[in-house]
């Protein structure tokens, strides 16, 4: 059953039950292809996600002169060092991944060479004069279209200088481009960020012999630092384990081991805030893996109250909230998301997405502009539309196990950009989930 048939329909009934091994880490596999690429030396890398948004990323990277053999979930990568790319042949299309595109902006803004960097027409409606615009203080020379969108034309041969800069949004993938960014600029790369955010490139780094300083939420990188090849091991997806945590924790008979994921304090604030809803989670096999906190967790079914989420969790749980909201919906009470109008500028408007997705399935909600207030009582059958986006899709998949009568979700190509082998899983766990 490929995942890209367009269609999933789900019947109501059984249970998530059985260990589960969840894919690599996307956020981390994109990182170790851009800096096993720019290093000096083989990088090897175990538990790459071999995913539509990844492996662009990877070919962005071959089209740039670097050597990368990949054997399923291992990889090989002889990186050509800080200095070493070459002009690709043509634009690199980045497919759906907007890691890719921001990312690589700030890594590629310091060449020698001049490039495009384009995507598809999903990608092409994201924003990206907020990477571009502080790239323009280093002494980037970047041209978007006229209202700051894809493609981007990166103009080589310019020295990049070191800059302080307070991000106005919490961004993970801004501050990501900006660090990336410094290693080619004179001086001290600063970013000040409003409150933290995943953390995986700095980590990264530092794996690599670029370390990062932070004070607070003060960061410096210093120029000058020739990235070293090493050996990594990818943890399994924080953010695809998410869809199976929330879906044990509602299922009534649900009892799961997810092994191997990836616990970055950055990254997992759903933990908290289903722990807050009254959610059985605990940690097991607490361990460390290539400067990575990982565990495996077990979920059990229970009871859930409806909560207010507190605002300084929203930046690290923005991937996770389509899934929230569907545990939202199930809740007793009235559960209350504000602070996170970045969920309206996802692959697609996800705040829009799941209100539409929802209120056709039956359940009462308030879309605001920055979140939504969500009244429990669960699901009725019927379509939802995904609008392309795979986080949505796998969403409404676990209302499916919940409803009165079956849901059928449009549009979930796209969930092979970051969980491929989705519908495989899901089905083996005890979701009652088809193509249609």
């Amino acid at each position: 059953m490929p995942d890209s048939l367009a269609t999933f329909c789900i019947e109501p009934g059984g249970a998530i039950r059985g260990r589960i091994a969840i894919p690599g880490d996307k956020s981390i596999s994109h990182r170790a292809i851009m800096l096993g690429g720019i290093a000096e030396g083989e990088t090897t890398v175990t538990g790459f996600l071999q995913g539509a948004d990844t492996l662009a990323t990877l070919g962005a990277f071959q089209q740039m002169g670097v050597p990368i053999e990949i054997n399923g979930t291992d990889v090989r990568i002889n990186g050509v060092g800080l200095h070493g790319l070459s002009r690709p042949a043509k634009a690199l299309d980045l497919g759906n991944s907007g890691t890719s595109v921001r990312l690589l902006t700030g890594l590629l803004a310091g060449q020698s060479f001049d490039l495009t960097l384009t995507g598809d027409a999903s990608l092409q409606r994201r924003p990206m004069r907020r990477v571009i615009d502080p790239l323009l203080l280093m002494g980037a020379d970047i041209q978007s279209t006229d209202s700051g969108t894809l493609p981007v034309h990166i103009h080589g041969g310019q020295q990049l200088n070191g800059i302080e800069y307070t991000l106005p949004v919490a961004s993970a993938q801004l501050k990501s481009c900006l660090l990336l960014a410094g290693l080619y600029a004179q001086g001290i790369t600063k970013v000040v960020e409003p409150v933290s955010t995943r953390d995986h490139t700095e980590r990264m780094l530092s794996a690599f012999g670029c370390s990062v300083e932070r004070k607070d939420n003060h960061l410096s990188l210093t120029s000058g630092r020739q990235p070293v090849a090493t050996s990594l091991h990818v943890p399994a997806d924080f953010s695809s384990a998410a869809f199976f945590i929330v879906a044990a924790s509602i299922v009534p008979g649900s009892d799961v081991m997810l092994e191997n994921v990836g616990i970055n304090p950055t990254r997992h604030a759903l933990l908290a805030i289903m722990e807050q809803m009254g959610a059985c989670i605990n940690l097991q096999n607490q361990r460390e893996q290539s400067g990575e906190p990982v565990a495996d967790i077990n979920v059990k079914h229970s009871e859930l109250n409806g909560i207010h989420i507190p605002e300084s969790l929203v930046p690290i749980a923005i991937d996770e909230f389509p899934a929230i909201m569907i545990a939202a919906a199930v809740a007793s009470g009235t559960t209350r998301l504000t602070g996170a109008a970045e969920l309206r500028v996802k692959e697609s408007d996800r705040i829009e997405a799941m209100y539409q997705g929802l209120r056709a399935l039956g359940v009462e909600a308030e879309s605001l502009p920055d979140g939504m207030v969500i009244q429990g009582g669960g699901f009725h059958g019927g379509m939802v539309d995904s609008f392309g986006d795979h986080r949505i899709a796998m969403a409404f998949t676990i209302a499916g196990m919940l409803a009165s009568d079956n849901i059928t979700i449009r549009d979930c190509e796209n969930v092979a950009t970051s969980f491929p082998g989705f519908v495989e899983l899901a089905h083996d766990a005890g979701m009652r989930i088809t193509h249609v």
